[in-house]
């Protein structure tokens, strides 16, 4: 059989970039003045405003950003088919992943309308659509995909623009491994010779604060010095962790995915993240990355997650002071997730000869050369480019233009985008974001309506029955409630015992339909999100800092 070509071919254009560049490498560097010429996909050359053109390059006038380039967002976890949907008011402390997972206030809002979208095929391309350019216009160029299956265990993930760490067909770009199979989560043995099998495996642990979310972890270990851990198990969340734990995954090369938005919006309380540095070292530190989970309980994109990462850290240093620099945490969205991912050679650093994944921000800021990541809205966001490509930005950046190109605005500012790409999916490529935008508003909106149509043509009728897959048309792979043999959450026994969730009744008789009530479409940024910044202040388990500091960081405007 052969070799499948690249996702995310390494062509491009000739062009250059100049600005202020932050490349996030081994030494920390940062140009003042520099310009970035990129050709084949690659970057070709960094240079300083006053060196000589590269030969090559002699005609290329590069594009005056004025602003502060960085390496393209690497998010390492996300469940991007949710993230139409808006954030939900989580209405109670909860301790546990399983408990709000299985409550019905959840089911209402946040289950039943994706079982429907999932199950409505003609809706998926839209849907893949808008949520691919919601993490773009958040600065992100990698995260996790979104997949759909036709029978049980057949699964496919679709295609766009934004690269997808568990579908690449590159050689150079190691697949991640983000599901499990039932079989191998049922013995410790088994689990750690599946998950040696990638280079990176990118699963959810110990989500949550009580005990039972910290046997998630203990079920990891198999006898004396044994641990079901390797360099590959990348954890995500890892609220229940201990120092001791942390340790334990250091010692074994593991690493951790924070995403700590919806931690604290679900549980009032994080990951350690004291602990987890602590176990580490300034020669050898312990790697995070960052992701910002998905939209019901988390940020609209990673760009909004680092600003949650930022105001937890202000305000969680020992001795009041800083626990993660604006460095570190430039870090965990850029070169740390390369390094977990195992790309660091291809991506996560603006360095000659790695892929030119780029990202401007607006404004130069004096002291800090981190901070304008961090300050204003998504109207910030000047240029996105992906293996060379413009993606996204204004039109002043956008090196392409002509009928395959997008008018959109955000905030009220007009931006372009260009989605031309020969591997995307082609239901996704014949449609604008527009069309998309417009039939998921016009579906959500109708949501009940769809999903009596669905029942009255015999699909599951209850969120029970939806469990049980069935060889049918495609659908969204939904694995929070679907049984698929394949599980994001690995649930080994402890002492015999099981540590997976339960179903809960309130999902086993009502019928879908009845749960449903029409839904706005969530808009694509903060920028566009009227309310949502005092719709935070009323979230009841958001750390009291949390609201007034991201509305701070928001709201700052740039010398």
């Amino acid at each position: 059989m052969p070799t499948p070509s690249p996702i995310d071919p390494a062509t491009s254009p000739k062009w250059a970039l100049a600005g202020r560049i932050v490349t996030m490498d081994a030494h920390a560097t940062v140009i003042p003045d520099g310009a970035i010429w990129v050709k084949d996909a690659a970057i070709a050359a960094i240079t300083k405003h006053a060196d000589a053109k590269p030969q090559g390059f002699e005609e290329v006038v590069p594009i005056e950003t004025h602003g502060t380039i960085f390496p393209g967002l690497i998010e390492l976890h996300n469940h991007t088919a949710y993230n139409a949907l808006p954030l939900w008011h989580v209405p109670k402390h909860y301790e546990n992943r399983d408990t709000w997972g299985n409550s019905p206030e959840y089911h209402k809002l946040i289950t039943a309308p994706m079982k429907t979208i999932g199950e409505a095929t003609d809706l998926l391309p839209a849907l893949v659509r808008y949520v691919e350019i919601k993490s773009l216009v958040g600065g992100v160029t990698t995260t996790q995909g979104t997949a759909l299956f036709s029978a049980p265990g057949i699964r496919r993930y679709y295609r766009g623009v934004v690269r997808n760490v568990e579908e690449t067909n590159d050689p150079n770009l190691p697949e991640a491994g983000s599901r499990i199979g039932d079989a191998q989560a049922s013995k410790a043995d088994a689990f750690l010779a599946e998950i040696k099998r990638k280079a990176c495996f990118l699963l959810h642990l110990s989500e949550g604060t009580d005990e039972a979310a910290h046997k998630h972890f203990e079920a990891l270990h198999i006898r004396g010095e044994d641990w079901a851990i390797a360099s590959s198990l990348a954890g995500i969340h890892c609220v229940a962790l201990k120092d001791v734990d942390f340790k334990t995954m250091m010692k074994r090369g593991a690493s951790m995915v924070w995403s700590p938005f919806s931690n604290l919006l679900l549980y009032g309380r994080t990951a350690d993240i004291a602990a987890a540095k602590a176990a580490g070292s300034k020669a050898n530190p312990f790697k995070i990355g960052l992701g910002s989970d998905w939209s019901p309980t988390g940020s609209k994109s990673l760009l909004g997650e680092l600003k949650v990462a930022r105001v937890y850290s202000q305000n969680n240093g020992a001795d009041h002071g800083t626990l993660l620099g604006d460095d570190e945490l430039t870090r965990m969205a850029t070169i740390n997730g390369a390094e977990i991912l195992r790309w660091e050679k291809q991506l996560g650093s603006i360095e000659t000869n790695k892929r030119a994944d780029l990202l401007v921000m607006a404004g130069q800021d004096a002291h800090n050369p981190y901070l304008t990541l961090f300050q204003g809205d998504e109207r910030n966001v000047l240029l996105v480019t992906i293996d060379g490509t413009p993606r996204y930005g204004t039109p002043a950046m956008m090196s392409v233009d002509g009928p395959q190109t997008e008018q959109i605005v955000v905030g009220g500012q007009q931006r372009v985008l260009y989605l031309a790409q020969d591997t995307e999916d082609p239901d996704v490529s014949a449609l604008s974001f527009a069309a998309a935008k417009a039939k998921l508003e016009d579906a959500l909106a109708h949501i009940k309506e769809i999903r009596l149509k669905q029942e009255a043509e015999n699909a599951p009728k209850t969120l029970a029955d939806a469990a049980v897959v069935r060889a049918r048309h495609p659908r969204l792979a939904l694995d929070e409630f679907e049984h698929t043999d394949l599980t994001q959450r690995p649930h080994l026994p402890l002492a015999a015992a099981a540590t997976g969730p339960k179903d809960h009744p309130a999902r086993q008789a009502t019928p879908i339909s009845a749960l449903l009530s029409a839904i706005e479409l969530d808009p694509l940024t903060v920028a566009d999100d009227v309310g949502f910044l005092n719709r935070l202040a009323e979230q009841i388990n958001l750390p009291a800092y949390i609201a007034p500091g991201l509305r701070a960081l928001y709201e700052a405007k740039h010398a």
